[in-house]
């Protein structure tokens, strides 16, 4: 049987998690707290709280059993907590075949809107983009020193049901944001998952894929066909010397790029069922 483990069974991982538990996968994972872990149970999930720092003999012993592995934790400043903490683990399971880790294109860094692929020498100018690709190069070297098939899945800003300028419209707390010149993709999670599956069949290697969309585009104009699809107003634009604004928000503006997809969709024979954001929010605003 094949058993998938998740460090960090949200989002993402849990769309592709529940696609392989209806094909006769078993999926174990972590979530943050005793709450999250339960949610994941109710699924029919073997579920772990992960704290980043404490190794649970019970999730080294899933370890143990399983086939495939996926990292979705983001690092942080000490660097990537499944790693330090499960790392050997991972590496001495005989069982695990597997290595996909959810990466970032912030690898990349600012391009100025040009394009890049999978061959472009990552530059990263954030914080962010430097502890990604610190975590991509760890995974990499653990993958091939224990012989374990390695996937980089590089993501950009993520969307769907629940997270999307749809809901933060209806929600009131949609932002439109103006530089000009700014390009970003974006992936729904669903396209995501069918990357990921397609991943999962990899023979032996390291590979690295970009999964994204078809249409680099403005964020604004995103919010704006959003407001358009729910009648509503479009919010003001604004930009990036709005104090109001994070220092986290502001860092995805340092960046401007066209990321290519054509490596995931001639290797990994993806068909993209929302290549743009355009028939992605169609379908979230009709839900």
């Amino acid at each position: 049987m094949n058993r998938l483990f998740c460090f960090g069974l949200g989002y993402c991982a849990g769309v592709l998690s529940h696609r392989l538990a209806t094909k006769g996968w078993a999926i174990s994972g972590t979530a943050t707290n005793a709450e999250k872990v339960a949610a994941l149970k109710g699924n029919g999930y073997d579920a772990f709280v992960f704290d980043g720092r404490t190794r649970d003999p019970d999730v080294a012993e899933a370890l143990r059993k399983s086939t495939h592995v996926l990292l979705s934790i983001p690092p942080d400043a000490t660097g990537d907590a499944a790693l330090a903490v499960y790392g050997a683990d991972i590496a001495g399971s005989s069982s695990i075949s597997w290595i996909g880790y959810y990466s970032s294109v912030s690898v990349y860094g600012d391009s100025q809107g040009g394009w890049v692929d999978e061959e472009t020498v990552p530059h990263p100018i954030t914080e962010r983009g430097m502890r990604r690709l610190t975590a991509e190069n760890a995974w990499t070297e653990l993958a091939r020193t224990s012989g374990k098939t390695g996937v980089i899945l590089r993501l950009p800003g993520i969307y769907g049901p629940g997270r999307s300028a749809i809901d933060q419209l209806r929600a009131g707390k949609a932002r439109r944001i103006f530089k000009p010149g700014q390009v970003t993709n974006r992936a729904h999670v669903d396209d995501i998952a069918t990357a990921t599956e397609a991943a999962l069949r990899l023979p032996a290697g390291i590979q690295i894929f970009n999964v994204t969309d078809d249409l680099p585009a403005p964020p604004q104009d995103v919010i704006a066909y959003g407001a358009e699809l729910l009648g509503v107003p479009c919010p003001p634009a604004t930009d990036l010397t709005d104090a109001s604004l994070t220092p986290m928000a502001r860092s995805f503006y340092a960046e401007s790029k066209k990321v290519s997809n054509a490596r995931m969709k001639n290797e990994l024979q993806v068909r993209l069922a929302y290549p743009t954001y355009v028939e992605g929010l169609k379908a979230i605003a009709q839900s």
